[in-house]
């Protein structure tokens, strides 16, 4: 009968021998990477990783150790990679984009020009005031497109836009617009939601017929609004324009779901404000400028990266900011429209650009990645 721990024994040898020759191997890695800092040649060679792969499934003894080679030795160059990636960076060779960003000690917002979607009473109006005070001059527009255009163009210094809510999701315009123009997030501010339905002077809930919101308001009070479901739902660019319409058309049967700050904005009466929308509900708006800076102490870094369409290939990416001990705290996907069901990555994971860990994994990702793009430390 066999010998459980006299297996083990012989396991815990075998996995002593694994680890040396992992080490020689690493060693051999960062030999590599000397003579390729030296060379001036890049660290990912994917016609090479492809053969040997090759070669190791070929040389397998079973079906089924051919496919755990091939994933065990998948691994095990990713991490050479990895190591190679970080003495590259430590040399200073492969640097990108975030050279290009100045570190400052704090953004310049004293007068500065801001605009914002909507109109006065928008949640983004209240998050611009929260964030910069009130020493600015506020402009505001009716698309997020429109503020986008602005700030890329110089014609503000910044632009405050929604781009993740704690209960709807992420504003997935907002990722697209970020692809398009030249503007880079510089500051974030998140604010709590608190939905109220209002109508004018004298309309009670009875006399209710039709609710305008923005569409992620009308989703966020679907509970409510679910209870009345004679109610016409009509959708807005901004739930402070929807209260500018009610208050404009002075409509008893028309409500409108918006902040209190645009109820008393526009004179209109709250019929409801308890229990509309839940608890816990907070909008993240981004601070963007056309200036590629950050502050000296900002923690927050968003990048957008466009892969190889291949197995594996978003694994291999993610590992650089496990390797570097960096923590991911998002990442979407968005198509992109010339290319059918391929997709781009936004990722944000907490940093500094002056960073080592920030600067490894930004060049590993940027090595291996079809592009990326740096929307901003903040």
């Amino acid at each position: 009968m066999l010998d459980l721990q006299e297996i083990r024994g012989k396991i815990d040898d075998t996995d002593a021998e694994i680890l040396r020759l992992f080490e020689k191997r690493m060693k051999l890695a960062e030999d590599v990477a000397a003579y390729k800092i030296q060379a001036g040649k890049p660290v990912f060679d994917g016609k090479r990783e492809a053969e040997k792969l090759k070669k190791l499934r070929e040389a397998a003894s079973t079906p089924f150790n051919a496919l755990s080679v091939q994933e065990l030795f998948q691994h095990i160059i990713a991490v050479s990679r990895i190591r190679q990636y970080q003495l590259l960076a430590q040399q200073g060779a492969g640097v990108g984009e975030e050279e290009n960003y100045r570190q400052v000690d704090r953004l310049s917002t004293e007068n500065a020009r801001v605009v914002f979607q909507g109109v006065e009473g928008a949640y983004s109006f209240a998050a611009m005031k929260r964030f910069f005070g009130e020493n600015i001059r506020s402009s505001h527009v009716e698309t997020w497109k429109e503020a986008m255009e602005q700030t890329a163009a110089g014609a503000v210094d910044y632009a405050v836009l929604p781009i993740e809510n704690s209960t709807a999701g992420s504003v997935l315009d907002i990722y697209d617009l970020l692809t398009e123009y030249p503007a880079y997030i510089v500051g974030e501010e998140i604010l709590e939601i608190r939905h109220t339905l209002m109508g004018v002077p004298g309309a009670s809930l009875e006399d209710i017929r039709t609710v305008y919101s923005h569409p992620q308001g009308l989703y966020q009070c679907r509970h409510f609004l679910e209870q009345h479901p004679d109610w016409k739902q009509k959708k807005m660019l901004n739930t402070a324009m929807a209260a500018e319409k009610v208050a404009a058309e002075a409509d008893k049967s028309q409500a409108a779901i918006a902040s209190r700050y645009a109820a008393e904005h526009f004179g209109l009466q709250i019929l409801k404000e308890d229990g509309l929308a839940g608890e816990g509900n907070s909008t993240r708006f981004v601070i963007l400028s056309s200036r590629k800076c950050f502050v000296r102490d900002a923690g927050k870094i968003s990048i957008c990266v466009e892969l190889p369409h291949k197995c594996g290939s978003l694994y291999g990416i993610l590992a650089h900011f496990d390797y570097n001990n960096l923590n991911m705290t998002k990442i979407e996907s968005r198509p992109i429209p010339s290319r059918p069901w391929e997709y781009r990555f936004f990722i944000d994971f907490e940093g500094n650009l002056s960073d080592p860990p920030v600067k490894n994994a930004l060049l590993g990702v940027r090595s291996e990645a079809v592009s990326l793009r740096l929307l901003g430390n903040y």
